[in-house]
């Protein structure tokens, strides 16, 4: 077993387009938690310079390393928070692609396998265009007062988000 519990959750999930997920931020809050990779404890990163919040629960999906050399980042619709450190098995929607400071940032969309409410929200074309909408403008806007610059580039469905993946899994296991 890994120092740290999370490294042990395999990315992904039993089911169909289906990952594990650990919150680092619950929907709604203005506090950046991110796991610390020296201790494994979720650490207070900062406090959002911005009013917005996190449009839902904002976290990882372990043994996967991103391009900006930080696990992959997902963003998953719930109808009320969870905590931070919570593993959620989410059913994997699209891909939010988005450079920070030049690098690519993109976040994988994703809503709780087994919350019934989601039963029939299985691509982005199921989500209401103005909750995408929504996200498109907090990640927009929410590093703004920070002076840091984002660019964004728009959505990709489910198989491209697939993809990122497993090529972050990929990227995982060579490093």
């Amino acid at each position: 077993m890994s120092k740290h519990p999370y490294a042990d959750v395999p990315p992904l999930a039993a089911g169909k387009n289906a990952v594990n997920a650990i919150v680092e931020i619950p929907k709604g809050h203005r506090n950046k938690f991110e796991v610390d990779k020296a201790s494994g404890l979720f650490r207070l990163d900062r406090y959002l310079h911005s009013s917005s919040h996190y449009p839902g629960d904002y976290g990882f999906i372990p043994q996967t390393l991103a391009e900006d050399g930080d696990a992959l980042d997902i963003l998953i619709l719930v109808n009320e928070e969870t905590f931070t450190g919570c593993l959620i098995e989410a059913r994997v929607l699209g891909i939010f692609r988005m450079k920070d400071q030049g690098v690519n940032d993109y976040k994988i969309l994703a809503v709780p396998a087994s919350d019934p409410l989601f039963n029939d929200t299985r691509a982005l074309n199921d989500v209401p265009r103005a909750f995408l909408r929504e996200v498109e403008h907090f990640f927009a806007t929410y590093k703004q007062l920070e002076e840091k610059q984002i660019v964004t580039e728009g959505w990709g469905k489910t198989t491209a988000a697939m993809n990122e993946i497993e090529a972050s899994i990929k990227r995982a296991k060579r490093a």
